[in-house]
């Protein structure tokens, strides 16, 4: 549960677009004056040629400020409609916001900037989520929640609003990951009407300004410990003719693909662990000697593959690390205590005494390879048996030299910067 936080709500019984009208022109003086919005709640949409369905939408949305007696403002984040979608807004008493920079994320954060509502819900302008039900949203903000996500899959899907792959594959697959890497709460990671604390919003500092916009607030919210609610939503049909600007597989991929960059743990870290220990697992196994499995012998041939997974996977382990300290510094993610904690003790100079450590340890293997072939005049050596010093000491040269390099360029990414 939030906790509660109570706002004034306006009483008047004028009609609700002369209110938002006139309570526009006050929001103007107090914020010019004290820096603050006065007004309780933003209803936000998105807009690209939506004049089908435009006009049903911004009138729903304007019944729920009057039926929840809210003093707020319908915003249409237009981004560059060529169908008339502006007149549409601006005959209905919405407030036009042009947004020249392109993108579903570009759009959505220029209505957020400008919007003078202490509270924004935000959704599509094509008819397919109910802008009248809107006080399930408005509750759960006033109880303190700083993101209140719609629950589509609660709430009801009707017949023909979802693709079949959406439905049972795309969104539950990407809503399970999101979870899986961050903790979310959120049972409909994509679910596009949802409401939130405006100044909660914007101290994410969101970035992205395609379609992964959406991905992007629910996980950074997530990480940075926002409370975070449900409600249940029903979602329609599109209410237009025309196919929806959204691609199945395209779209599909760039949620995945943000998903995974923003997660350098499941991307890198994780696998570049499991490599690591699984090549010494399998390295020290066959060190003695030729191994037997039932009929199958496993010498040094595998060998090699076990020294290859520990290479490739030091190099995951790092890759984890550039993200981690490149996102942060970059403000993609939030400070990482952990982290911090490591780079106490794992420092540049740290890290080149553990390069030229395992750098002289091959370098001994090496001298030893070449001490054993001289005894043999320089001839034909036996690989099964040579080759147990050789792997792990070119292996030992190649890690350490990734770990002198890997070391200064963390430093470099460490820099400070103004």
């Amino acid at each position: 549960m939030c906790a509660t936080h109570n706002l004034r709500i306006d009483t008047g019984k004028e009609s609700i677009v002369d209110r938002q009208q006139e309570s526009n022109k006050h929001m103007v003086q107090n914020s010019n004056a004290s820096g603050e919005n006065t007004l309780e709640l933003s209803i936000l949409m998105p807009c690209l040629n939506e004049a089908e369905t435009l006009e049903i939408c911004i009138e729903k949305a304007l019944r729920s400020l009057r039926e929840l007696d809210i003093v707020g403002e319908v915003i249409i984040a237009d981004n560059g409609s060529t169908d008339g979608s502006q007149d549409i807004a601006t005959r209905m008493g919405a407030r036009v916001v042009p947004v020249a920079a392109k993108g579903y994320g570009s759009a959505l954060m220029g209505g957020i900037t400008v919007a003078r509502g202490v509270y924004i819900i935000m959704g599509d302008a094509d008819d397919s989520y109910d802008f009248a039900n809107l006080g399930a949203f408005v509750e759960k903000l006033r109880e303190g929640c700083d993101l209140v996500m719609g629950n589509r899959f609660k709430g009801g899907i009707k017949p023909g609003a979802m693709p079949f792959l959406h439905k049972y594959l795309g969104n539950p697959v990407l809503t399970w990951l999101g979870q899986l890497f961050f903790s979310s709460p959120a049972g409909d990671f994509h679910c596009g009407l949802r409401g939130f604390r405006r100044d909660s919003i914007l101290k994410l500092d969101l970035q992205t300004t395609g379609m992964e916009f959406a991905s992007e607030m629910v996980v950074k919210a997530s990480l940075y410990k926002l409370q975070i609610a449900e409600v249940p939503t029903v979602l329609s049909p599109d209410g237009r003719s025309r196919p929806p600007h959204l691609r199945t597989w395209r779209d599909g991929w760039r949620h995945l693909r943000f998903l995974l960059l923003y997660s350098p743990r499941w991307l890198f870290l994780y696998p570049g662990i499991f490599l690591i220990i699984l090549g010494l697992i399998v390295g020290f196994w066959l060190l003695p000697g030729t191994q037997k499995i039932g009929n199958i012998n496993f010498d040094v041939h595998t060998l090699i593959y076990a020294a290859i997974a520990v290479i490739v996977g030091f190099q995951a382990v790092s890759f984890a690390f550039f993200t981690k300290v490149f996102a942060i510094s970059e403000k993609l993610l939030p400070e990482d205590p952990k982290l911090k904690k490591i780079f106490r003790y794992v420092t540049l100079e740290t890290g080149l005494i553990a390069g030229v450590t395992l750098i002289l340890i091959g370098i001994v293997g090496s001298f030893l390879s070449l001490t054993i072939w001289s005894q043999t005049d320089f001839s034909i050596l036996d690989p099964s048996k040579t080759l147990r010093v050789v792997i792990p000491s070119v292996t030992c040269l190649t890690v350490g030299l990734q770990v002198i390099l890997s070391s200064f360029f963390l430093s470099v990414l460490g820099l400070k910067r103004r």
